[in-house]
C-alpha cells in the first residue's frame, strides 16, 4: 500500500527525459504525475505510454479553469486516455463541469484548494478574501466535495483538518509540498515530511525534485517508501 501512496512528479522538460527517469525508477514506483510543464514536451504521449505499455497509474496535473462548457469538453477529451487522476481548480462550477466531462470513466477529479507555493501575502496580492490560509483551504475543500470532487489537492499542513470534514468521508486527499527530512524546500512554503503527511490523513503524497534531482532517483524513492512503511 505504501508504494501506491507515492506519486512521483515527472517535472522534467520533455517526454524523453520523463521516460528515462521512469526507467531508472523501474518497479520501485507505480504512480506518476505529469503536469503543465511537460504539456508541450510530449506529456500526454508519455502519460499514455506509461499507462498502456508499462502499467503505471497516471495523475495528469492540468489545474483546469475556464467556463463550465470548456472545462467539460476538455475533461471529456482527456478522459479518453484512461488515466487515473486529473486536477481542476476547486471552484464548484469547475468541479461540476469536470465531473460531467468524466462521466462514465474511472478518471478521478481532484479539486485544487490553494497552491502549496502560496502564503497569505500571495493571496493578498491576488485579492483573495481575508482569512488564514488553512481556513480558506478547508472552505474550498468542503465546497469542492459538495460539488462532487473525488478528492482535493492540499498541503500536508491542512490534510488532518480536511480529513476531519464530514464531506471528506470516502474522498481522496493528495498532498504536494512533501519534502523528506533535510531536503531543500524549493518554491514550497507549506510542507511536511512524507510520514507526517500520511499520518495526518493524506492518501497520496507527490514528490518531485527530491527524487529526480537525486544522484540515485531509485534510492531516493526507496528511502521515502521505507519511511512510509512505518506509518
Amino acid at each position: 500500500m505504501s508504494k501506491e501512496r507515492l506519486i512521483v512528479a515527472l517535472d522534467v522538460p520533455n517526454a524523453l527525459q520523463g521516460l528515462q527517469l521512469a526507467e531508472q525508477l523501474g518497479d520501485t514506483v507505480s504512480f506518476y504525475k505529469i503536469g503543465l510543464g511537460m504539456l508541450t514536451g510530449g506529456g500526454l504521449a508519455l502519460a499514455n505510454e506509461l499507462k498502456q505499455e508499462h502499467g503505471k497509474r497516471i495523475f495528469l496535473d492540468m489545474k483546469l479553469f475556464d467556463i463550465g462548457a470548456t472545462v467539460e469538453a476538455a475533461v471529456r477529451g482527456l478522459a479518453q486516455f484512461d488515466l487515473d487522476f486529473l486536477t481542476v481548480h476547486g471552484d464548484p462550477h469547475v468541479v461540476r463541469a469536470a465531473k460531467e466531462g468524466a462521466a462514465g470513466k474511472d478518471l478521478k477529479i481532484l479539486g485544487v484548494t490553494i497552491l502549496t507555493s502560496l502564503d497569505r501575502s500571495d493571496l493578498d496580492a491576488s485579492l483573495i478574501k481575508s482569512g488564514d490560509v488553512q481556513s480558506l483551504v478547508l472552505e474550498r475543500a468542503a465546497r469542492a466535495f459538495e460539488a462532487g470532487a473525488d478528492g482535493v489537492i492540499a498541503s500536508p499542513q491542512e490534510a488532518a483538518q480536511i480529513r476531519g470534514l464530514p464531506e471528506a468521508n470516502g474522498r481522496l486527499i493528495v498532498t504536494p509540498g512533501v519534502r523528506p527530512s533535510g531536503a531543500a524546500l524549493g518554491d514550497q512554503k507549506r510542507v511536511a515530511t512524507p510520514a507526517q503527511a500520511i499520518a495526518d490523513g493524506a492518501d497520496h503524497i507527490v514528490v518531485g525534485r527530491p527524487i529526480w534531482q537525486a544522484t540515485s532517483p531509485r534510492d531516493a524513492a526507496l528511502n521515502i517508501l521505507q519511511e512510509l512503511t512505518g506509518v
